[in-house]
Parts: C-alpha cells; structure tokens; sequence
C-alpha cells in the first residue's frame, strides 16, 4: 500500500493503472474510519482491480461553529486499517494541496442544498460538492463509493456528476448500524453512555414508520411524520432539526409513500449532530 500527500502523485500511480487496463476504485472519506468505511472498501475491492482511498477532513463543509478543529482524527489508525483492508493507494493531502492561496471556484447543486441539512448547515453542500468533483477530478475513478447514510449528499453528488458530465460510476451502499441499531458515524465516540441510548430515538422512530407501512399500510406522510416525531420529542435532551419524506430522485416533499422515497432525519443531544434515513425504494 502507498501513502502519498501530492495531486501528481496519485494522477501518476492512477494513470499507470489504467494504462494496464485496470477499473479504478475510489472512497473518499474524512479518516477515523468505522466499519461503515469499511464496507464501502470492501465493495470497491469486489468491484475494482486498484482501490484508492482518501483521508480529508474537509474544512469547507464546516460551518463557523461546528466541529472541525475537534473532528476525531487518528490518521496512524486509519493507515494501519486500510493496509490491513489492503487498498491500494491512500491519498492524505494538505488542506493547502486542495486549496490553495487564490482558490475561489465552488461548486453548487441548486435546490438540492438548501433544503434539509442544507438548511441547517449553510454552505456545507457548497463544501460537499467543491471537494468532491476536485477529487473525482484528482483520482478520475471509474466507481466512486458512498454510504447511504450520508443520503443527501449521495443524491446531490449524484446530481452533480449527472449535471457535469462526470463519468465516474457514483455507487450508493448500504448503511452499516452499531449493535444497538446506531448507523455508524465518526461523531458516535462524541456521545457518553447515557446520551448514545438517547441518539437511538431516530433510528427508532424511523423503524415505527416503516413498521407502520409495510405492516398497518399506512401511507399518509403527515400521520407517519407525526408518530415519528412523538418517539423523538418523548426523548428528554434531544432536540428534532427535521424528520421529511421526500423523492431520492429530486429530494421534493411527497404526501403519500410511494416507490423511490426516503425518510430523512436530523437530531441533535447537546452538540452532536446525528442524521438517519429510511428508503422505500
């Protein structure tokens, strides 16, 4: 496995691949890696013959008081991890080898961003989708891998590529949950005991509407929203940013379940924010 920290680098060792005829895979991630990563490494070693993985806690995604200086980061642990994972190339830039002195060219899906956490995060998509297409652009894969639970994101990088003409492959993958039913997120070591058997209030009330579905046919958005809402609102400490049912496709309000709708929602106990999500498809 290589570890390097330059974009010449990686276009070199990438392009030596594909001169050999072989399908690039790529998982971008933020490091401190869980075995929601993991999944997504595994998938690109199925589906790929050389697997590069970078390690980039973006701070463009970041609002002016969110996380980002205290982000858990332990890049000797995630190196160890994908070298027993055995990727291939580990891409771990500088914040200054993405960005630049002078750097002012951004990345915006309208109508996508500004919705949801878009609303609750402003410019975070602007972020998202910057560092995004420059690393599709640095590493050019073939497949590129996302976890489901960051579901909006998947849409709108999704979105993104479609609009722009990328022509790596963007492959949605399924959500890795802890034990308890937690989805996997670097930002679970942030919750003490006590506060993570609260965290579990989306997830549960996310498995309530599904249950109300597929077992008591219900499919009226409102009253699923409304019982989802009542099992958050009944935890003590949490604080509900949104819970909506929308299309994967555009990410528009349905009023009723069909085919191709998700469930999003947003929490937040103190100052960890927690997102979940539940597909229809």
């Amino acid at each position: 496995m290589e570890v390097v920290k330059k974009v010449e680098e990686v276009r070199a060792r990438v392009d030596k691949e594909k001169r050999k005829g072989r399908v690039i895979g790529f998982v971008p991630t933020m490091g401190y890696l869980h075995q929601g990563h993991i999944s997504l490494i595994k998938r690109a070693k199925q589906e790929s013959d050389f697997v590069v993985v970078s390690i980039f806690v973006n701070p463009t995604q970041f609002g002016k008081n969110e996380d980002y200086d205290r982000y858990p980061r332990d890049i000797e642990r995630d190196i160890k991890i994908l070298n027993e994972e055995k990727v291939d190339l580990v891409f771990v830039p500088e914040v200054k080898e993405i960005y630049p002195e002078g750097f002012n060219t951004w990345v915006y899906v309208e109508k996508y961003c500004d919705i949801l956490e878009g609303k609750f995060r402003p410019n975070h998509f602007k972020g998202v989708c910057t560092v995004v297409l420059k690393l599709l652009n640095i590493v050019e894969p073939d497949k590129s891998y996302f976890g489901w639970k960051d579901a909006q994101q998947l849409i709108i990088i999704k979105k993104m590529v479609d609009d722009l003409n990328i022509k790596s492959e963007i492959i949605g993958c399924e959500t890795i949950r802890e034990e308890d039913g937690l989805a996997c997120s670097s930002r679970n070591i942030y919750l003490s005991d006590k506060d993570r058997k609260k965290a579990l209030c989306l997830y549960k009330a996310l498995e309530r509407i599904k249950e109300l579905v597929e077992k008591e046919k219900v499919i009226d958005c409102k009253k699923l929203i409304a019982e989802g809402k009542k099992i958050i609102e009944s935890e003590k400490g949490v604080k509900l940013d949104y819970l909506e049912i929308v299309r994967i496709s555009d990410l528009s309000v349905v009023e009723k379940i069909e085919k191709g709708v998700i469930v999003l929602g947003a929490i937040k106990i103190k100052d960890v924010r927690l997102i979940d999500n539940l597909r229809f498809e």
